[in-house]
């Protein structure tokens, strides 16, 4: 055996007696803390301390769960109606929570209001577990037996490579779903099946005490029923984002306890988390501020020396910086300290070292922002174009899709991620009527394949607005429209940026030429459809449904398979501003390029405007597709418009309305600045008021936190409100450099590239050292990413967890790409360098 192969054997011996002592410790008994969870030693068990989120369902964040040396392990613990429930399927309704911290116990009642079906989950501790009972006053309703069950679901990642026992009987976790199946049934919503008999999971393994993950500190848990029978199923089999699910059913006919668990994590005592060096995984300009924030574990001592080292070409390093870091204080489960190299301006390749944990090498340089945008526009943008067959080299990200779209959505219909369509269509098609001229331009919305009408025109005015103030002419990418093909990394000698915004504005454009104003979008008819993986152009057969031809049968132009994607047409005023605002600015940008297209735009944004301002608005509004707030979506509009004629009509109308937007001023300051040139000069002395009170207002949304940044507690993580933060800041520099010095633009960016809590990876795929390459894509699947995407970031569970998953692509609250994101980052970025020129 050689030197290398004895040192590794010897790693692995040391790491498998540590894990065997760290098993073999007496655990501590779990105690329920002030932040209203049990918690021992590297073992916390929450109950219910969140809640599903409302928008889109099953958010894998609430019930029962389970965060086990730093990570969260487990979620959902709840009562459920199948063994391996979808997004959509049916989730109780929270009706109450109470907490007796002095008994150490928590009761939640919740229901299926449906069902008339009421049951409470009782958690109390008991030494080193949780007992866990679901409590009935009433018996099960009948429709319901054989449905409900206790349910507790596991994070695959967590257990890939692991083993189990069931009642002693050891077993692997499959690494890809590979459990049996049994026909019929319903089919699972989430299935993606939209044909065919329904299948159900069996268990993989069924017993009175299950012990997960033996042989591993960090991933070993064990759970015993006190009655009837565990059963562990592979939620993979119905859907790739499924989990393993510890499940027992509630049996017919009975009242009181008729479930009893004790849930027993693994607590280490003495276990503490390892720092995390929060820097920039890309690096730093000279003369920005320079801070890495260290992340540590509440009982964590502290101590110890950061060490700043530089990187010679020969391999030397040189101490430039060192010193014990400076403590900052608590915020949320973690203990904070900061490490301040800003003096350090000489050009040059970096690490940091703390107590043995040393940063991937990073710079300082003045160019460390020329290029990180390049993937961004490059690659994720092009990915994102609906309507096109996109290929970088030897692969086809994806054919041309949605040849077929679309058809008008049904009334009175309220449909899946927030689309409802109103009594009417306002159209002169019928519900389920072909609507053509839809199927041109716009881009992928997310993770997903609807077009979200807002979301495009925020990229269009993005887009039209880095081109006035930046005007990159990087030519990288060949977009040929006549024939719906994108070759990515092959200039065509054209600007990248106005072909994108020329791409946004054929579809802007099209939903009038279609039916005369903005829609809400287009998006899947059903669920099935719209968890589809993969290639977009398979998920429709490219062809006008007809219903006179059978289901299957085609003909050259048409189908009997109505897998078109839906309008949703129900008018909306605020839709109608948003397209005018985005056509408004698209006009100044496209100049030169496609004047013809240039001139239609204005034209159509002047129009729409005009017409809005005869009649009354519509209000029809649901959910995030039928536009932002209406007086905020007019001014974008007037402003828009303002910028792009000069017309001091729009000027006179900003005034008139600005009394009713003064009260969010902060919301609409970036465009209130940008028409600065175009106003009054009262207007400049009552936008620099609302800027010096948006400087002076740094309490970002979670209190104060050591990242400089307004960190985010909903549902969705908060890098779009980071970045926001950072242009407005940019923005008010411009304007008013005596307010503000900008830095507020490197502190978005230091975050969004890893100077964060949870972990210091850059939350920009390829961009920086190391960034996020699991993310949640349309090839979310292949647990891989898409080079440029911005996911949402670092999401807060509550009441204290900061988490953004890299091993399981499929938290779309944390690791979701959406498109508006990367044009908005690419704004930060060319923010920076203007700033540093």
């Amino acid at each position: 055996m050689g030197y290398k192969q004895m040192f590794l054997a010897g790693a692995a011996c040391i790491a498998s007696v540590w894990a065997a002592s760290a098993l073999a410790q007496e655990s501590e008994p779990l105690t329920l803390s002030e932040a209203e969870y049990f918690q021992a030693d590297g073992a916390n068990v929450l109950v219910f301390s969140n809640w599903y989120d409302g928008l889109f369902a099953d958010s894998k964040i609430s019930g029962i769960e389970l965060i086990q040396q730093g990570e969260r392990i487990a979620t959902n613990g709840d009562v459920r109606l199948s063994a391996t429930p979808g997004q959509w399927d049916p989730i109780g309704r929270l009706v109450e929570r109470k907490v007796d911290a002095e008994n150490g116990r928590i009761e939640v009642t919740l229901e299926y209001p449906d069902h008339d079906f009421t049951y409470r989950i009782v958690a109390q501790n008991a030494g080193e577990g949780v007992d866990l009972a679901v409590v009935l006053d009433a018996p099960l309703p009948p429709e319901l037996a054989g449905k409900a069950g206790l349910n507790l679901e596991f994070l695959p990642s967590a257990y890939f490579r692991q083993s189990y026992f069931a009642d002693g009987t050891p077993g692997a976790f499959p690494r890809h779903p590979a459990g049996n199946m049994v026909a019929g049934g319903p089919r699972n919503a989430a299935s993606g099946r939209d044909f065919g008999p329904g299948a159900e999971p069996l268990p993989l393994a069924t017993g009175r005490r299950l012990v997960l993950a033996p042989g591993d500190a960090a991933r070993h848990v064990r759970i015993e029923a006190g009655s009837g029978e565990l059963a562990l199923y592979d939620g993979r089999n119905q859907a790739q984002n499924g989990w393993f699910v510890v499940r027992s059913m509630i049996p017919s006919g009975r009242t009181g306890k008729v479930i009893e668990w004790t849930l027993t994590p693994n607590s280490v005592p003495g276990w503490l988390r390892d720092p995390v060096i929060g820097h920039s995984q890309l690096g730093y300009a000279p003369q920005q501020a320079k801070r890495a924030v260290i992340e540590l574990d509440a009982n964590d001592a502290g101590g110890g020396e950061m060490r700043l080292l530089r990187i010679d070409p020969d391999g030397g390093e040189t101490i430039v910086q060192s010193g014990a870091p400076d403590p900052w204080g608590n915020y949320l489960r973690y203990r904070y300290a900061v490490f301040d190299f800003s003096e350090v301006r000489e050009t040059g390749l970096y690490a940091l070292d703390y107590r043995g944990q040393r940063t991937s090498p990073f710079r300082i340089a003045r160019d460390v922002y020329e290029d990180v945008w390049h993937p961004g526009m490059d690659v994720f943008m092009p990915v994102q174009m609906d309507h096109m067959l996109v290929n970088e080299a030897y692969r086809v990200w994806h054919g041309d899709p949605h040849r077929d779209d679309a058809r008008q959505a049904p009334v009175n219909h309220e449909h899946i991620d927030l689309y409802r369509q109103g009594p009417t269509t306002d159209t002169p098609f019928a519900p389920g009527e072909h609507v053509p001229g839809l199927n041109v331009g716009g881009w992928l919305d997310a993770g997903d394949f609807d077009i979200r009408t807002q979301t495009q025109y925020a990229v269009v005015r993005e887009l039209a607005h880095i081109w006035e103030d930046f005007r990159p002419t990087r030519d990288q990418t060949l977009v040929d429209h006549d024939l719906r093909r994108v070759e990515i990394h092959v200039p065509d000698g054209k600007p990248d940026m106005q072909q994108q915004i020329a791409h946004g504005v054929h579809y802007l454009l099209s939903m009038y030429d279609a039916v005369g104003h903005a829609v809400h979008g287009v998006v899947e008819p059903d669920v099935a459809q719209y968890t589809h993986l993969g290639d977009a152009a398979s998920k429709t057969d490219g062809l006008i449904f007809d219903p006179k031809l059978s289901f299957g049968e085609r003909t050259a132009t048409h189908s009997g398979t109505p897998d078109d994607r839906w309008v949703f047409t129900s008018r909306a005023s605020a839709l109608d501003y948003g397209t005018a605002a985005a056509l408004a600015a698209a006009s100044r940008a496209l100049g030169g390029y496609d004047d013809a297209l240039a001139r239609k735009a204005l034209h159509m944004a002047e129009q729409v405007w005009a017409e809005e301002q005869s009649r009354p608005p519509f209000t029809f509004t649901h959910g995030n597709t039928t536009g932002g707030w209406l007086p905020g979506e007019e001014f974008m509009a007037t402003a828009e418009l303002l910028s792009a004629t000069g017309k001091q009509e729009y000027a006179r109308h900003i005034a008139q309305i600005w009394p009713q937007i003064a009260p969010r001023a902060a919301q609409y300051l970036r465009m209130a600045l940008r028409i600065l040139p175009h106003m009054p000069e009262s207007w400049r002395a009552e936008i620099e008021q609302v800027a010096r009170e948006a400087v002076s207002a740094t309490e970002p949304f979670t209190g104060p936190n050591p990242y400089g940044v307004p960190i985010t507690t909903g549902g969705w993580a908060g890098n779009g409100a980071i970045i926001e933060t950072g242009l407005t800041d940019y923005a008010i520099h411009k304007a008013f450099p005596q307010l503000s010095d900008g830095q507020a633009v490197y502190r978005a960016l230091d975050y969004l590239h890893g100077t964060h809590p949870a972990s210091n990876l850059s939350f920009v795929s390829a961009v920086g050292a190391k960034s996020k390459e699991v993310a949640y894509g349309s090839n979310r699947a292949d647990h891989s990413f898409i080079p440029g995407g911005v996911v949402p970031g670092v999401l807060i569970i509550k009441p204290d967890y900061p988490e953004n998953q890299e091993n399981w692509p499929y938290f779309w609250g944390e690791n979701e790409y959406v498109v508006n994101m990367t044009p908005s980052y690419v704004a930060l970025v060319h923010a920076a360098i203007e700033m540093g020129d």
